[in-house]
């Protein structure tokens, strides 16, 4: 830490799928870098952001993260990036010995020691959606479908055991390859199985095609739909007239009322103006994964991943902007809520 500035890099993919996240993942990083120094900084030094686009591949995922921490000296990387990204930007970072924090949700289970995350799991997330369907909506038939690769393969093993511990039944799986725009074969199967609810896992652009052409059929007035990772930039861009009976489950809305919240969104809209990318769960991850680097960073009095692991859950974090009073710990799960669309908006309806 000999530097008069720490060097926050900042990995998100700025095209392909998840490209539609990118300017509210920035926003909200800037808001937080500044934030910090406008406080002080972090141990007395301002905090520089690197933003580097990890691209539409896990590959060239692998190869920012190696050029953040190579050509650009971060101390540390926070990142949004797909779940089968996040091993090979860990395995990177770990040669290099920088800490780096995955921010958004991911799928649970055992990862590697040197990443923190700050994110929902699949069952933090599943459970309580789930088991709000099922009782308010009488829902017992699910129909499962995600891209293909390791964030919805296992959220679906979950969502499978917790329909089952529920008293429900699967009655249809789709894994669907990246790019696909015509679903027309795979709504014919849905609307064969006759489920009561979608359970999706689809990324990014691909939920915007998938929901769209779900509406178009007419299988939205009869079928509802439920998932985890669908935000406000996505239900913008579904459009409103595509978004009846769709349910979310996050740690975070923009619509949630709450002290946090609102001061949250005064700073932003301070800082970016009336009409800033629109914040949702994924922007704010990465607002939350910086605060969270700097709490550990200022508890551990270090930048060695070994001394920040250590930190974690019990350190203190500055800011966030989630719907709950109280002390913030870095680190520390959160409150879930569920939500329905309402047009082109979210409309907070439980929360656990």
């Amino acid at each position: 830490m000999s530097r008069a500035h720490l060097k926050i890099g900042l990995l998100v993919p700025q095209e392909g799928p998840c490209g539609i996240w990118a300017p509210s993942c920035e926003a909200s990083a800037v808001l937080a870098i500044a934030e910090l120094n406008h406080h002080g900084g972090v141990l007395g030094r301002d905090l520089d952001l690197i933003v580097a686009n990890a691209g539409a591949t896990d590959a060239s995922a692998r190869e920012a993260a190696a050029a953040l921490a190579t050509m650009s000296d971060v101390d540390v990387v926070v990142a949004m990036v797909t779940s089968s990204a996040r091993t090979l930007v860990a395995a990177e970072l770990k040669k290099r010995r920088v800490p780096f924090v995955y921010t958004p949700q991911f799928e649970g289970g055992v990862l590697d020691p040197d990443v923190m995350t700050v994110g929902e799991t699949a069952d933090d997330l599943l459970k309580p959606g789930l088991s709000w369907l099922a009782t308010e909506k009488q829902a017992s038939r699910f129909f499962l479908i995600g891209n293909d690769y390791v964030w919805p393969l296992q959220s679906m093993g979950r969502a499978k055991r917790i329909i089952r511990d529920i008293g429900g039944a699967v009655v249809g799986n789709a894994v669907v390859p990246f790019g696909v725009e015509d679903h027309e074969a795979l709504l014919r199967r849905i609307s064969d199985a006759r489920p009561h609810v979608i359970v999706s896992w689809l990324l990014g652009n691909e939920a915007v095609v998938f929901n769209r052409a779900f509406a178009e059929s007419g299988l939205s007035s009869r079928i509802l739909r439920f998932s985890t990772a669908i935000d406000e930039t996505i239900l913008y861009a579904i459009g409103e007239s595509c978004t009846a009976n769709l349910y979310v489950a996050s740690g975070y809305f923009s619509c949630l009322r709450s002290h946090n919240n609102s001061a949250f969104l005064e700073r932003y809209h301070d800082l970016f103006g009336e009409t800033p990318p629109p914040m949702n769960a994924f922007g704010e991850s990465l607002y939350e994964g910086v605060h969270c680097v700097a709490g550990l960073v200022e508890a551990a009095e270090s930048l060695q991943p070994i001394d920040l692991r250590r930190k974690v859950g019990r350190a203190a974090q500055q800011r966030t902007a989630r719907g709950f009073k109280g002390g913030i710990v870095a680190g520390a799960t959160h409150p879930i809520h569920l939500a329905v669309a309402d047009g082109h908006d979210f409309r907070v309806i439980a929360s656990r």
